[in-house]
C-alpha cells in the first residue's frame, strides 16, 4: 500500500499519483456515464414499459434532479466527513442502485430507481475533484484537471456509443449494469493507496437546506415537464411551478444565515467563479438538450439502430480525448478565457450545421460536420472551464467548490430536458430537431458571450492576441 502525504512535481507524476488520478477519474466516470448512457436506451424503455416522451424525460431528470441537489450536501459532507468515506458511501450506493434500475418491473418503479441513483452519484463527483485538488499543485493540478475532465465528459459523450452496443445486442438493462464493474475496480483500488485525507469537525450539514433545494426544483421539474399534457392553467402545473419557485427562492435566502451553508453565496463574489459557473449554466445546459435530441432523433426518426445513434457522437469524443488535455496545459499557461470564449461559439456553430438535416437524411454530410466541427469546441473548453473555477478558489474549499460547479451542470441538463416539450413541441420530428438545433446554439453562443465578458485570466498569464483586463 502506498501512501501520498504531499503534492505532485509538475515534471512527473509518482506511481501512487496515478492511482489517486485513476480513482477520481473511474469514481467520477459511473456518474457521469450514467446520465447519458440513458439517451440511447429511452426507446426501447418506452416501447417495454410504455409512457413516451413523458417517460423518457422523468427517466433522465429524476436523476438529475437528485444529483443536482444533493451534490451540494455531498460536498459539504465531503469537507465534513472526509472525501474517501464519502467516496466509499456513494459507490456502494450507486452500484445498488444500478442494479435496482436494471431489475425494473414499471416506468414508475425505475423512476423512483434513477431517482435513488441520482442521490447516490452525488457522493461521486466532488469527492474525486476535491481529491485530486488537494493532491496535485500548480501545473500538475491543471494537467491532472485535464486528464479528469476529458475523463468524465467523455463518459458523457461515449455513454450513448456503450448504449447502443447493448441495447441492440442484449437489453436496455444492461446499460445501467455496467456500472457494476468500474465500481467495482474502484473500490478495490481504494485498498491499494492511502490517500491523504482532511475533515472539518466543526462543519454542520444543512439537511432543511437541502430538502427546499430537492423539492424547489423536483416541482418545478414536474410541472415543465408535465405541461403539454395538461397546460400551462391546470392546477397541476401552476402549483408546483409557483410552489417549487418559493421554495428555491427559500433555499437561497436560508444559504444567506445559516450557520453552514452548502451553497456558500460569498463564493460567487470571486469574478472567475461566478462568470464560470454562469457560462457552465449556458454550456451544459447546451450539451445536454443536444445529447438528448440527436440520439432519440436519430432512432425514432431517421430510423437508426441503437448502436448507430450511439456512434453518431463518436468523432466528438475522438477529438475530445486526442485535444482536452493539450488545451488544458495552454490554458494554464496562457489563461482561460479565450478557450472559454472561442469553445463554446465553435460549437454553437457545430450546431447549426445540424440545420442542413432533411427528410432524406445523410449521416455523413448532414451531421457528421457538425459532431467534428462540436468535439473541437468541446474540447477548448471543458478543461479551461474547470480550472478557471476551481483555481479561483482556495483549495481547502475544493471541495464545495466543485460540488457548485457540477450542481450548476446538472441543474442545467435539468431545466433544458424538462423543457423538451416546449422546444420541439408534441413529437421530435424534424422540425422540433431544427427548433432545438436554434435553441441549442443559442446557449453556446450565450456561453462564450458570457466567458468573454466576465472570465479575467490570472496575472502573469495572458493568451496570444489579447491584452489583459483590470481586474
Amino acid at each position: 500500500m502506498s501512501k501520498v502525504t504531499t503534492a505532485s512535481t509538475p515534471e512527473r507524476m509518482t506511481t501512487p499519483e496515478r492511482l489517486i488520478l485513476t480513482i477520481a477519474v473511474a469514481a467520477s466516470f459511473v456518474a457521469f456515464l450514467d446520465g447519458t448512457i440513458v439517451h440511447v436506451a429511452l426507446p426501447s424503455i418506452s416501447a417495454e414499459l410504455g409512457g413516451g416522451l413523458t417517460t423518457q424525460q422523468w427517466v433522465v431528470d429524476a436523476y438529475l434532479v437528485t444529483l443536482s441537489a444533493l451534490i451540494l450536501v455531498a460536498g459539504s459532507v465531503s469537507d465534513a466527513y472526509g472525501r474517501v468515506l464519502v467516496l466509499r458511501v456513494g459507490l456502494i450506493g450507486f452500484g445498488i442502485a444500478s442494479v435496482a434500475v436494471a431489475a425494473a418491473p414499471t416506468a414508475e418503479f425505475l423512476i423512483v430507481a434513477r431517482a435513488v441513483q441520482g442521490a447516490a452519484g452525488a457522493f461521486l463527483v466532488p469527492s474525486s475533484l476535491a481529491i485530486i485538488t488537494s493532491t496535485f499543485r500548480g501545473a500538475a493540478q491543471g494537467r491532472a484537471i485535464g486528464v479528469w475532465t476529458a475523463g468524465t465528459t467523455t463518459a458523457m459523450i461515449a455513454g450513448p456509443v456503450i448504449g447502443g452496443i447493448l441495447v441492440d445486442l442484449a437489453s436496455w438493462r444492461f446499460a445501467f449494469l455496467i456500472n457494476v464493474v468500474p465500481i467495482a475496480l474502484v473500490l478495490w483500488l481504494l485498498t491499494r493507496v492511502d490517500i491523504a485525507d482532511t475533515r472539518r469537525p466543526d462543519a454542520s450539514i444543512d439537511w432543511i437546506g437541502a430538502a427546499l433545494c430537492t423539492v424547489g426544483l423536483g416541482a418545478m421539474v414536474f410541472a415543465l415537464i408535465e405541461q403539454p399534457r395538461l397546460g400551462w392553467s391546470a392546477p397541476a402545473i401552476w402549483i408546483p411551478l409557483v410552489g417549487g419557485a418559493l421554495m428555491f427562492a427559500a433555499f437561497l435566502l436560508r444559504q444567506r444565515t445559516v450557520a453552514h451553508p452548502i451553497l456558500p453565496l460569498d463564493l460567487f463574489r470571486v469574478r472567475n467563479f461566478s462568470a464560470g459557473n454562469l457560462a457552465t449554466l449556458f454550456i451544459y445546459g447546451a450539451l445536454a438538450l443536444n445529447g438528448f435530441v440527436v440520439v432519440v432523433y436519430l432512432q425514432q426518426s431517421a430510423g437508426f439502430a441503437a448502436t448507430l445513434a450511439g456512434l453518431a457522437s463518436l468523432p466528438t469524443t475522438i477529438l475530445l480525448i486526442l485535444l482536452s488535455s493539450r488545451f488544458g496545459s495552454l490554458a494554464g499557461r496562457w489563461g482561460p478565457r479565450l478557450f472559454m470564449t472561442a469553445g463554446p461559439l465553435v460549437m454553437a456553430g457545430g450546431t447549426l450545421l445540424l440545420l442542413t438535416v432533411s427528410e432524406d437524411f445523410t449521416y455523413w454530410w448532414q451531421m457528421l460536420p457538425a459532431m467534428i466541427v462540436m468535439g473541437f469546441g468541446l474540447a477548448l473548453t471543458v478543461s479551461p472551464l474547470t480550472t478557471a473555477i476551481l483555481g479561483a478558489i482556495d483549495s481547502a474549499r475544493s471541495g464545495i467548490a466543485s460540488a457548485v460547479n457540477n450542481a450548476v451542470a446538472r441543474v442545467a441538463g435539468l431545466l433544458t430536458i424538462a423543457m423538451i416539450g416546449l422546444i420541439v413541441g408534441e413529437a421530435l420530428d424534424l422540425n422540433g430537431f431544427h427548433r432545438a438545433a436554434i435553441v441549442t446554439a443559442a446557449l453556446f453562443a450565450a456561453g462564450g458571450i458570457v466567458s468573454f465578458i466576465g472570465i479575467r485570466n490570472p496575472r502573469g498569464a495572458v493568451a496570444p492576441g489579447i491584452r489583459p483586463l483590470p481586474d
